[in-house]
């Protein structure tokens, strides 16, 4: 189970897990009534942007995101472009964010240019990962950790940072846990599926 037991045990997490069934959860009732954005197949299907965009999910992301984020000393908190941009947005927005805490985004594919003013190389972007710090990844969705992965890569490769933990609303439980392992990563989420299709 990724789930750490102080969401577990967070009195908001229910209530988040009946919001994400609520607003993300398709069942399609056939093993392979979906393609997923990782070409596989699923029954099941989780879009969590309307969960980001709705005020009371979003402000129990912000919550639990930003508890474990302190628990982990993380001075950044950022991820790959497009369900990272959101998720980051409401976890600095927070009234739990710490006041040092910042924000940034990886492209998929850099634009040929860097932060002008804050130093980042070409394709990061945001606040000025410039002197290093710990830095969380957060992510909407994972099924392979594949997207997550490549950014840590380009995070470590690109800068003096230290990626100490992978954090995704959900694991679709299809093998993240065990790619990150494999890559040496902590990976974390806040729900996992079978929190939602079990309940």
């Amino acid at each position: 189970m990724t789930v750490h037991l102080s969401v577990q045990e967070h009195p908001q997490w229910p209530r988040l897990k009946d919001l994400v069934h609520e607003l993300a959860f398709l069942d399609g009732g056939d093993d392979e009534a979906f393609t997923l954005a990782s070409g596989r197949t699923s029954r099941w299907f989780f879009d969590t942007k309307p969960v980001m965009m709705h005020p009371e999910a979003a402000g129990i992301l912000g919550v639990l995101l930003n508890q474990r984020i302190q628990a982990l000393d993380a001075r950044f908190v950022g991820g790959l472009e497009l369900g990272a941009v959101p998720l980051t947005a409401l976890v600095i927005g927070s009234p739990e964010a710490s006041s040092d805490l910042r924000g940034f985004m990886v492209r998929k594919e850099p634009k040929g240019r860097g932060g002008r003013k804050t130093n980042n190389p070409p394709g990061i972007e945001g606040a000025s990962l410039d002197g290093g710090g710990k830095v969380v990844i957060v992510e909407d969705v994972t099924t392979t950790g594949g997207s997550s992965i490549r950014a840590v890569e380009r995070i470590h490769a690109l800068t003096d940072c230290e990626v100490v933990c992978v954090i995704s609303i959900l694991d679709r439980q299809e093998g993240a846990k065990e790619a990150f392992a494999e890559a040496g990563l902590r990976f974390e989420s806040l729900l996992t599926r079978s929190n939602i299709t079990d309940a």
